[in-house]
Parts: C-alpha cells; structure tokens; sequence
C-alpha cells in the first residue's frame, strides 16, 4: 500500500497527458481574425456573431489551443467559434503561423481571415475619430501603421482570406463575412468574382486577374453611359460582343479544372478579380455571367462589385 507522499512522487513524475486529434475536434469551425488596426475587426466579429459564431474578442495569442478545446468540449453553438487577435494585446506574438500549427497538430482545421486597408484609407479613418494609433508612440500616425505592418507581415502571408475593407462601407463589409460564413457548407472552396476598375488599381487580394478591357466600352454609348453592367441593357452589350462569351467560358473551365487541386492544397478562399477602365459596366457585365456559370457547375461562388458607384 503506498503511502501520500509516494502517491504524490508518482503523481509529479507521470507525464502530462496530451490527447491524440480525433476526426470530431476536426469537425470543430474555428476562425481567426486578425489584421492591422482600423482595418474593421470589430465589423467582423459582429458579421461573424450574426452568422451563428461564439466571438471571443482581444483573446491572446497563447490561449488559442486552450480556447479550441473549450470550443469542442462545449460542443452545440460553441463549436462554431472565432478568435480575434489584437496586436495592442501585450499578448500578441508574431508567430501566428506557430500558433496555428498547434491547433492543426491537435486535429483543428483553422481559417484565419485577415482584416486589411490602404494606409490613406487607415490615416484617414483614425484622423475623423481623432484617435492615435496604438503603435504611434510619439512618432507619426503614419509610422504607427508601418509599424503594424511589420509586425503583422507574416500573418497575412499565412491567412486564408484577405479582406480589404479600403472601399467597403460597415455594411459591404457585414455582408462579405455572412457570404463567407453563413449558410453553405463552411469547408467548400468559396469563390468571390470581383469587379474592379484598374484606374482604382488591382484587388490585393487577387488569386486570377481577368482584363475585359478587349471588348468596346458601353461608356462610349451614349444611352448605356450612365447605366452599370447589372442592368440588361449593359449586360447584353458587353456579352453580345465578339470573344465576350468564348472569354468568359475559357475562364469558367480554368477555374473548374483548378478548383479541386486548391482544395486538396487546403485553400477555401480564390478571388477572381474582372477588370475594366472603370469598374462599371464590362467588369461588372463579365463577373455576374462568370459568377452564373460557376454556380452552373455547382461551383460555390458569389460577385461583388468593388468600384461600382465611384464613378
């Protein structure tokens, strides 16, 4: 019979017990959120709360693994569950990529969704809330942000998704998560067709870069000039050019034959972005029939329209 203290000696010496990944824990929806500040985070952990996430906000970086655990261990609402990252936490660890390996090695299938904004767009955000930048110190709100980014470099280069809210308003930017998040099947490769005009520059976060700028441009038709591609009129000009139809559906094929090998690769996320001068009538005309013939081949995709309105 063994007496407390050799219970306790026992005790001390047995290694700390670390369960193996099982196929449940994989089924656990974890989503990371993370990004440079004034980016819109908080945007997107509302949109993420709309859709049915438990939101735990400013969490640090070292608890992620014991968070998921929880998650999965709750089970019910809680296995759907995203993780915001704030890099003003005295937590915050640049080894994101790090931390994400922990919860793949245990079983997890993290996204992790990165919040991003040009640095005028930032600068004059936090000027018309008259707030400084976490980072700033005492130097420049710019060098506050070029800061950030440094510190942040690696994430983006390891996220699943990038949003760049630079043009979005609150609500474009709510209705982008729940496109993402909500409804269908969450581990499907999901597939954003955006229009663009190139005068406004290329989508950052492009995958495929398609240039509709062949075709004639509606804006020199004087009845379709202050229309946009979403409009039957617009649409029918621009499909009804030559090479508009053999354009869209070479692209369509490209985009099937590569779909899967993106999955098995572990992407979820593939924006084709569709350029014009402008961003409002053969970008936009193009993306919507691309969008159509993707979900024809039971391809999950929905358009956005970046530019349109700008002009």
């Amino acid at each position: 019979m063994r007496s407390a203290v050799q219970e306790e000696c026992v005790t001390e010496s047995m290694p700390e017990f670390v369960p193996e990944p099982t196929p449940d824990e994989a089924a656990t929806d974890l989503v990371v959120v993370t990004g440079v500040s004034g980016g819109g985070r908080s945007t997107v952990a509302r949109a993420l709360e709309n859709v049915g996430f438990y939101v735990v906000d400013n969490l640090p970086q070292a608890l992620m693994l014991d968070m998921a655990q929880l998650a999965f261990e709750a089970g019910g609402a809680a296995r759907r569950t995203a993780m915001v990252l704030d890099v003003r936490s005295r937590a915050f660890s640049t080894d994101l990529a790090g931390a994400v390996r922990a919860l793949k090695d245990r079983g997890f299938s993290p996204r992790v969704v990165f919040v991003d904004a040009d640095d005028e767009v930032l600068i004059r955000r936090f000027e018309s809330v008259r707030r400084s930048h976490p980072l700033q110190g005492d130097g420049r709100l710019a060098d506050g942000i070029a800061a950030e980014r440094k510190l942040l470099e690696e994430a983006r280069e390891q996220s699943d998704v990038i949003i760049d809210t630079s043009h979005l308003n609150v609500n474009q930017l709510r209705r982008r998560v729940e496109e993402l998040f909500g409804g269908e099947d969450a581990r499907r490769l999901r597939i954003t067709v955006l229009s663009f005009g190139f005068k406004y520059g290329l989508p950052p976060d492009a995958d495929y870069v398609m240039d509709a700028r062949f075709l004639p441009n509606p804006f020199w038709v004087p009845e379709l000039r202050e229309h946009t591609g979403l409009e039957e009129g617009v649409s029918g000009y621009v499909l009804g050019q030559e090479g508009a139809h053999d354009f869209v559906g070479t692209y369509a094929q490209l985009i099937a034959a590569t779909a899967p090998g993106f999955e098995r690769e572990g992407k979820r996320y593939l924006t084709v972005a569709v350029g014009c001068t402008g961003g409002k009538h053969r970008s936009v005309a193009i993306a919507e029939e691309l969008t159509a013939q993707l979900r024809d081949i039971r391809l999950s995709a929905h358009s956005s329209h970046r530019d349109l309105g700008r002009e």
